[in-house]
């Protein structure tokens, strides 16, 4: 452990705290990284959360509706099952108490420090260490776990007349709840999968309600259900059932998975489904024209609702088949001239993903940041440490996302990572840094990009959030989470170059 080397030194040295592991985020991610370190037993470690409570994504998404579209059972710990799901699907509230359970039962709340937001990070070579400023004060750590998510820094597009807009305006994750949108004239822009659950949860309290769609999404219904009181007893009495049902939701969605990455025109069948579920509640040809993608179902993510179709039919609903392009005080104008009048916007914009904003904060070995560094596109190793970023590792890092199962079981495969990472530090011995090698960065990302020319996300005909500016896809896995668990199993020191501190300065330390 390396508690006790920052005892040498200068004085001022000691002023300034240093901890073994510094974890960012105290979403799943950051939660999930505490509860493997205790297990692995490093407790000199802290979690740096810029809010006042942990739960990430699901602290800061509160709008009307908002829920999960991956099944309660599959969207949990393996290590903290939870018998007492109260539906299929879970909602906002049961995610993040879940969340404060996690937290209270294996005792993270002395490593959380809240109100510290990182606003710069920086690779000290010399000392072989990451300093640390906070809205909270500085640290150093010798290993920084990144787990900011890439669904936590809300977009809003630069709509000109914006700022002349006299109602009110906000993010579907910044949901203003003082505003009563009772009788209102409430506009709603975009239709992932934020916005397919805000709408059918406001239109019943809206005067008028407009949506803006640039692009229809492929939705299938979410079969979602309570689950029985019996069901949850027989959960509790014998935990292998909990286990059981987990593994069935999540056998299906490995199997499902061949159909996104080598074989699109599997799709066909889904593509009916979803045709199907728009005919049943979209009676009006128009209408359904307007809703009925241009594309291969799979290539944007697949929306699962079933009230969104039904809300888009009711009578105070107007779809504008195009995107707000204009604002000219409350009159907002589409890309294709429709004019409509609104008391009150929300954007159903999405989150900065390809361009995540802790890039800009961390200052690497050869001090640039992790976003100059990225120019190019994101690439890291096996989707967790990239090159010139010494003891740096990145929970939901590059092309470790998933567009159809539980990104809690990527969580845990990097996790698995992330102990073998202070594993092999610890065999190394005294002060020492992992740094990926840059040809091995190169050959991982040339792997997974070539792997990505089959699928869905690249073969059919769309723009999603999935691709950066450069139209590459550097947020999704092209695979099945076996096969990415398998290739985050144990480091390879390969593809690693091991740092040590210079000779002079060891003798230095040890005088």
């Amino acid at each position: 452990m390396a508690e006790h080397e920052h005892g040498h030194g200068n004085e001022h040295e000691n002023e300034r705290e240093h901890v073994r592991v510094a974890v960012i985020g105290a979403g799943f991610g950051g939660l999930g990284a505490a509860v493997r370190l205790r297990r692995e037993g490093v407790t000199d470690f802290v979690v740096l959360e810029r809010a006042g409570s942990v739960g990430g994504a699901w602290r800061d998404n509160t709008y009307p509706g908002c829920a999960c579209d991956v099944p309660s059972h599959l969207y949990s710990f393996s290590f903290a099952p939870h018998p007492d799901w109260p539906r299929t699907f879970s909602g906002q509230e049961d995610i993040r108490a879940y969340l404060e359970h996690v937290a209270d039962v294996f005792r993270l709340r002395p490593h959380i420090r809240f109100g510290s937001e990182v606003r710069r990070m920086t690779w000290d070579g010399e000392k072989l260490r990451w300093d640390i400023e906070t809205g909270g004060g500085t640290l150093s750590a010798d290993v920084v776990v990144s787990a900011t998510g890439p669904l936590s820094d809300p977009r809003i597009p630069d709509i000109p007349g914006l700022e002349s807009f006299p109602g009110r305006v906000f993010h579907s994750a910044r949901w203003d709840h003082d505003q009563d949108l009772r009788g209102k004239r409430v506009a709603v822009v975009g239709t992932g999968a934020s916005a397919i659950q805000i709408v059918p949860a406001v239109q019943p309290l809206a005067g008028r309600l407009t949506l803006f769609q640039r692009t229809p999404p492929w939705v299938l219904p979410r079969v979602d259900r309570a689950i029985s009181g019996a069901e949850r007893a027989l959960h509790r009495a014998l935990p292998f059932t909990t286990q059981a049902r987990r593994g069935l939701l999540w056998g299906i969605r490995e199997l499902q998975v061949q159909a996104f990455t080598k074989h699109p025109d599997e799709l066909g069948l889904v593509e009916r489904v979803a045709r199907l579920n728009m005919a049943r509640h979209i009676k009006d040809p128009a209408l359904r024209a307007k809703l009925t993608p241009d594309y291969r179902i799979g290539c944007k993510r697949i929306l699962l609702s079933s009230e969104y179709y039904p809300a888009l039919a009711r009578p105070n609903v107007d779809v504008v088949a195009s995107g707000l392009s204009e604002i000219r005080g409350s009159t907002l104008v589409a890309a294709d001239g429709t004019e409509t009048e609104a008391d009150v916007i929300v954007f159903g914009t999405g989150f900065h993903v390809t361009d995540m904003p802790i890039a800009d904060r961390v200052v690497g070995a050869e001090g640039r940041t992790l976003a100059e560094s990225w120019k190019g596109g994101m690439e890291a190793l096996r989707g967790t440490s990239a090159a010139g970023f010494p003891n740096w590792l990145t929970v939901i890092g590059p092309n470790s996302g998933l567009a159809n199962s539980s990104m809690i079981l990527i969580i845990e495969s990097q996790l698995n990572y992330l102990a073998d990472f202070l594993r092999q530090l610890n065999v190394l011995g005294g002060r020492v840094a992992l740094d990926a090698r840059p040809g091995a960065v190169r050959a991982w990302n040339h792997r997974v990009q070539e792997r990505m020319r089959r699928t869905v996300w690249a073969t059919g005909g769309c723009t999603s959030w999935y691709l950066d500016a450069n139209g590459r896809n550097t947020t999704i896995w092209p695979g099945t989470t076996t096969e990415f668990r398998r290739a985050t199993r144990r480091v390879d020191l390969g593809e690693y170059d091991v740092l040590r501190v210079p000779a002079a300065q060891r003798a230095e330390a040890v005088a």
